[in-house]
């Protein structure tokens, strides 16, 4: 079979058939490929893609001599840190989580500049940390070691671990309320919430010509107690930059007293002004005065108080945390700062001047509680069975009591269940703590049946203040309308919390509140406590009556004979007086006062002889 024709090559002979050996063996060595190379051999030497080969990039030098390159490094570092400070003002301790964020930020800084400086010429990510490794060992070793001490820090501070150490916080004594909680009279019930205080004090700058249009009230409104008197004070502050540079030599000119049981707002002027607050700016700010003095303290929330002279302060509680390194946050002392003049002094808890009201945050206290509430039986305790575990009740009021203020919320059990198993004390400045067992209604359901008494109102209650009423817990509270102005006021029994007495005066509500207690068999029908201090009685015939329609109330004005003043009471309070006529005699209880007309609480039918 003739087979030349199939292979060519082996038809030429073997000349042929060894020559694409030959040239396979001339070209072995691997063709160029690389597009970039300027010895390119593909496609003629050409890039495919058009455009001329690039040049290897030239290594990049070093930035001037090892040691010049390290000063560089730090002072870049040592610059941005001083702003770092400057700005966020970070505590210089290991209990303050801003330590580690502002070491940390240094390190990084450091190490940037390092690679920038040092000519870094590897590749890729090992390249690249490979020779961060090589020049940033000192600041990756600090970086490993923070975050070391961190993470172990905060392991040792679980609540798993500690929980013994986290219910010890707070220490916890039983109370008798009766006996430990004086009764107050209602001419010494402070009405005021922050709300309510806040637009009284907006309105009397807005009385002061020559200051509103250069300050604003600030929002801090701080409850103290002042020369025996519920008050609450607040600094000015500067309404914007422009006004803060034409008024920031003179500093703040004045500071409001409110007080909260006659609503009296005074506007108290200062020789010098205040030029430390939160408000200023640069140096004379608060927290940055108290930081280039104070640089390793970790501090709260500081508070605005005056002392028994007026002399305006700021109370800087100093804090820790006791547990681990993180937890157990508890406080240790506190920095007063003389609003005016900036000077400044540390006391320990227990040296703490009596005139200072708040040192103890009362979000701390809660916390406290809640831990020592929860594992009261240990950490499984607080997760499986729950025996006697409790916790605080949502949201917290202060009281007045033996010149000092005291933070009191309620106490629930764990399930939440809507009741209260009783409440606590604690003293704000000492951090002395009494629980009181007296179970009946939570805050919010009080609240709720202050509302449901004067439903077709809408009105809405304010977080009830806790006062000893006729030696009962009771729940004392405004009634706001949809603009926020107090239109009545509500008492509400602590233990049985449908005894639910109303009023458009404090008095009114407190001798309705007592009438409801007697009626309910909770105090004695001739017990004096029912009448409060600051009331009267009169015994006459009614001569005239007048009536008027007060915020959909009918109120009824008697006048008894011989007589020039008209006794109020309301068809609400007592429905003896819708059927009263001329010449009826009757007993009414009253308020004592100057005024013509006196607010009445109750009208009965005189007793005859």
């Amino acid at each position: 079979v003739d087979t030349s024709s199939a292979d060519p090559a082996k038809a030429a002979g073997p000349a042929l058939a060894k020559k694409p050996y030959k040239y396979h063996h001339e070209r072995s060595k691997p063709m160029n490929t690389n597009w970039n190379d300027p010895n390119f051999q593909g496609f003629g030497g050409k890039n495919p893609f058009g455009g001329r080969p690039k040049k290897a990039k030239a290594p990049r030098k070093a930035v001037g001599t090892p040691l010049g390159r390290t000063a560089l490094n730090l002072a870049v570092t040592l610059l941005v840190g001083a702003v770092y400070y400057y700005a966020e003002l970070p505590a210089l301790n290991l209990h303050s989580g801003t330590l580690y964020v502002f070491v940390i930020l240094l390190c990084a800084v450091y190490c940037g500049m390092a690679v920038l400086t040092s000519g870094f010429q590897g590749s890729g990510a090992k390249g690249y940390f490979g020779f961060v490794k090589k020049q940033c060992k000192i600041p990756l070793i600090l970086t490993l070691a923070l975050l070391v001490t961190a993470i172990v820090g905060s392991i040792v501070g679980w609540k798993l671990l500690r929980a013994g150490s986290y219910r010890d916080l707070l220490t916890v004594e039983s109370g008798d309320f009766a006996s430990e909680v004086q009764e107050i009279s209602f001419d010494q019930i402070p009405m005021l919430d922050r709300d309510s205080a806040s637009k009284l004090g907006n309105r009397k700058l807005g009385e002061l010509a020559d200051m509103v249009s250069q300050f604003e009230v600030a929002g801090d409104y701080t409850q103290i107690n002042y020369k025996g008197r519920p008050v609450r004070v607040t600094p000015l502050r500067y309404g914007d930059w422009i006004k803060w540079l034409n008024n920031r030599q003179s500093g703040l000119p004045a500071y409001l007293i409110i007080d909260m049981v006659t609503q009296n707002v005074e506007v108290v002027r200062l020789e010098q002004g205040i030029r430390y607050t939160t408000a200023e700016h640069f140096g004379r700010n608060l927290n940055r005065h108290l930081r280039f003095h104070y640089p390793t303290y970790i501090f709260d929330s500081p508070a605005f108080e005056i002392d028994e002279e007026g002399n305006p302060y700021w109370v800087c509680p100093r804090i820790t945390n006791t547990i681990g390194l993180f937890g157990g946050t508890d406080v240790l002392g506190a920095v007063l700062v003389n609003a005016v003049t900036g000077e400044t002094e540390y006391y320990k808890v227990g040296d703490i001047p009596t005139w200072v009201d708040h040192v103890y945050n009362a979000d701390l206290i809660i916390s406290q509680y809640d831990n020592h509430g929860r594992y009261i039986h240990g950490f499984i305790n607080s997760l499986f069975g729950q025996r006697d575990v409790t916790v605080t009740t949502e949201g917290y009021n202060y009281i007045a009591l033996n010149d000092d203020v005291y933070m009191y919320t309620g106490i629930t059990s764990v399930v939440s269940d809507e009741s209260n198993v009783g409440f606590i004390l604690s003293n704000q400045r000492t951090k002395e703590t009494r629980f009181y067992s007296v179970a009946g209604a939570e805050e919010y359901s009080a609240m709720d049946s202050a509302r449901g008494q004067v439903q077709q109102m809408n009105y809405t209650a304010t977080f009830p203040l806790l006062l000893n009423i006729a030696d009962q817990p009771s729940y004392f509270m405004a009634l706001k309308d949809a603009a926020g102005l107090v239109k009545m006021y509500a008492m509400v029994n602590v233990s049985q919390y449908q005894i639910v007495a109303t009023g458009a005066t404090v008095a009114d509500c407190e001798s309705n509140y007592r009438l409801m207690l007697a009626r309910n068999g909770l105090i004695d029908q001739g017990d004096t406590d029912i009448t409060p201090s600051g009331q009267g009685q009169v015994t006459g015939t009614i001569a005239e009556i007048r009536s008027a329609v007060v915020d959909g109330n009918t109120w009824y004005y008697l006048r008894l004979q011989d007589g020039t003043v008209y006794y109020a009471i309301s068809a609400a309070d007592d429905k003896n007086a819708v059927i009263l006529s001329v010449g009826d005699s009757v007993t009414i209880t009253f308020t004592e006062g100057d005024e013509r007309i006196l607010s009445a609480y109750s009208v009965t039918a005189a007793k005859a002889g």
